[in-house]
């Protein structure tokens, strides 16, 4: 059997490397509740980040969650399908109502030129979706949501990294959450954190993390458990050192398969944005009259023992749990993207060699 290469691989620090940073866990027995690892690696990310505030949560989802229970929102929000079902499910779970915004051909970030005709006097917020290491029309969206007095939360779980024009992608809007889930780009095993524009919030984003707690004896707000352990944060601290490299991997990863794949007719590549700095953290591809259709490509490559992934498919206006109260057909572009895009294993320490392999199956040679 021919070896096998999923869709992504966690990077990982050497064990001799992780084992040193943990070790004095054992002289502490500080093992969570915000130690000296999860105080270290929350300073290492804001400036690595090059954000004024960051906050560490056991998972993106939770900071998700928690970023739009802090500013107390009520009534309608604006988002995006094409999306991991989280950012949906945050929204839903703060007793919102999600209002799905179409996506643009090209690089599947939220349409700004139809946003605004989505706002009504219930709208409360936007929370728009950077997307495979692509940035949203931020300047847009904060002209809108300044006319509007809408706050903005970005789900940046694609962006670790990324910068516009030399800034932080974490400056943008009033909160980004970042994920740190073992498939990213950068990963504390399992984790995320929110940055903020203004850290004026920042204490009470705290306190909700740490069910409400503001003293010894008092609990001022309706919180939950929240907080991120001193092992993911060590998992964190070793990751943060390499993690440049790691993105200077991806991208030869990345160079190759446009190498192969550029100008084939049928196959839609990811636009370059102009004055990003990826991080690239995926590598979509769009079978757009291509001679065979994404799920044949799909199970192609499954044949021969290699995972690609669907994603985002399907909408999360179409899941299950939604599908009586919305239609996908509300978002066309999305719909469409969804239905032909496959992303592609990416990761660091994936070889040209397995990267030709995969091009030459897509490619039917």
């Amino acid at each position: 059997m021919k070896t096998s290469i999923q869709v992504t691989q966690s990077s990982m620090p050497s064990f001799e490397e992780y084992t040193e940073e943990i070790k004095d866990l054992w002289d502490s027995h500080w093992l969570t509740n915000m130690g000296l690892k999860h105080r270290q690696l929350e300073e290492g990310l804001s400036h690595y980040l090059n954000v004024p505030f960051v906050t560490l949560f056991t998972n993106g989802h939770l900071a998700l969650e928690n970023a739009i229970a802090v500013y107390d929102l009520s009534g309608e929000v604006i988002t995006t399908p094409f999306t991991f079902a989280s950012t949906t499910h945050a929204i839903v779970r703060n007793g919102l109502k999600p209002v799905f915004c179409d996506i643009k051909f090209g690089d599947y970030t939220i349409d700004t030129e139809i946003l605004e005709n989505l706002i009504t006097d219930k709208t409360s917020a936007i929370v728009p979706v950077h997307v495979y290491g692509n940035v949203c029309n931020v300047k847009e969206i904060d002209r809108i949501a300044s006319k509007y007095n809408l706050k903005v939360i970005y789900d940046a779980a694609h962006a670790f990294g990324v910068t516009v024009d030399g800034v932080g992608v974490g400056n943008f809007g009033d909160a980004s959450m970042f994920s740190f889930h073992a498939t990213k780009v950068f990963n504390t095993i399992e984790g995320g954190a929110i940055t903020l524009r203004n850290a004026s919030i920042g204490k009470t984003l705290n306190d909700l993390k740490n069910f409400g707690i503001t003293g010894p004896e008092s609990i001022e707000y309706v919180g939950g458990n929240a907080k991120m352990n001193e092992f993911q944060a060590a998992m964190g601290i070793c990751n943060l050192r390499h993690v440049e490299t790691e993105i200077n991997k991806r991208k030869i990863a990345v160079e190759r398969y446009k190498e192969r794949f550029s100008g084939v007719k049928g196959i839609k590549l990811l636009q370059i944005q102009e004055g990003v700095k990826s991080n690239y953290s995926y590598f979509p591809v769009v079978f757009d009259g291509y001679k065979m259709t994404r799920d044949e490509v799909s199970e192609a490559l499954a044949r021969e023992n290699i995972i690609a992934r669907k994603y985002f498919f399907p909408l999360t206006n179409s899941l299950e749990c939604y599908s009586e109260k919305y239609e996908s057909d509300i978002t066309p572009v999305a719909k469409y993207i969804s239905e032909r895009v496959l992303t592609l294993p990416l990761y660091a320490d994936l070889c040209l060699k397995d990267i030709d392999r995969i091009c030459d199956i897509v490619l039917g040679i």
